[in-house]
């Protein structure tokens, strides 16, 4: 009774959401009551969460977490263990339902974090191929008013119209989707300062779990086996097991199309120059 005193308490300190916020992408999926968490990825790299739900009960679930999480880096956040339920005594305070529920908040909230990295990489990478159109229109002013005229007060004759530009090809499909997808989701995610990605997948052909493998799209294309050499700031302070565990949260969608193994090397810069040295 008093762990759910407690938890009512702490939905207190939770303000309420907007309505605009309660939409299906911020909304957990297999809870016994409705929840809704938003994260805000700050300036100073830190991300910072709201939550709000319809039942007291589980929005002190989401206070919960909300505390952990907010003001940590989208690695910190990645690392969590779904097994800190236990060290927070609450699996044996909650029904199996609620219990459930905590963890897909939890799931939903690390596959934010992700969303987030990707979009500010994304947004990054198109902030100077917008500043071209921008330049691009503040020069028509000056380009029509020196057509206007030839410097004798009469009018030059038009220009031509351009010709209509053609449609770009479409890009041809990549022949190393998983590949490709492991190398952007790495580098969003971890910065790296050396990433090197190596595919094994002909070594481990005769193996069961890579005929398995084959059913999925990383099966089709031979990418089931990897080599990945990851040198990182974002491993500072980390385990072994948890830089493996964040890695393996990062490519979750990879795994699901049949990526079967990774053989993971991570170090932080300091521990590659140790071993360079």
């Amino acid at each position: 009774m008093a762990r759910y005193k407690q938890l009512l308490f702490f939905a207190t300190k939770l303000a309420p959401l907007p309505a605009e916020d309660h939409i299906p992408a911020n909304k957990v999926e297999g809870c016994v009551s409705q929840v809704w968490v938003v994260p805000e990825l700050r300036d100073d790299g830190l991300v910072y969460w709201r939550a709000d739900s319809d039942s007291q009960l589980t929005k002190g679930l989401a206070a919960l977490l909300v505390t952990g999480l907010s003001g940590c880096t989208p690695a910190e956040i990645l690392t969590v263990e779904p097994g800190f339920i236990e060290m927070l005594g609450l699996k044996q305070s909650l029904t199996p339902s609620r219990n459930n529920g905590f963890l897909n908040m939890f799931r939903l909230m690390q596959r934010k974090t992700l969303e987030l990295v990707a979009a500010q990489a994304a947004t990054a990478g198109q902030a100077p191929a917008a500043a071209e159109p921008a330049a691009s229109a503040a020069e028509a002013p000056a380009a029509a008013h020196s057509s206007n005229g030839n410097g004798n007060g009469a009018s030059a004759a038009p220009a031509a119209a351009p010709a209509p530009a053609s449609a770009p090809a479409p890009a041809p499909e990549s022949r190393t989707p998983v590949t490709d997808a492991m190398r952007r989701k790495l580098t969003e995610a971890l910065r790296p300062a050396a990433l090197a990605i190596v595919n094994e997948s002909e070594q481990h052909a005769g193996h069961a779990g890579a005929a398995a493998a084959r059913h999925g799209k990383a099966g089709q294309t031979g990418e089931t086996h990897f080599r990945v050499e990851v040198v990182s700031e974002a491993f500072e302070g980390m385990t072994l097991v948890k830089r493996q565990r964040m890695i393996y949260a990062l490519l979750e969608e990879e795994f699901a199309m049949g990526l079967h193994a990774l053989s993971l090397v991570t170090k932080t810069p300091a521990e590659a120059a140790k071993v360079a040295a």
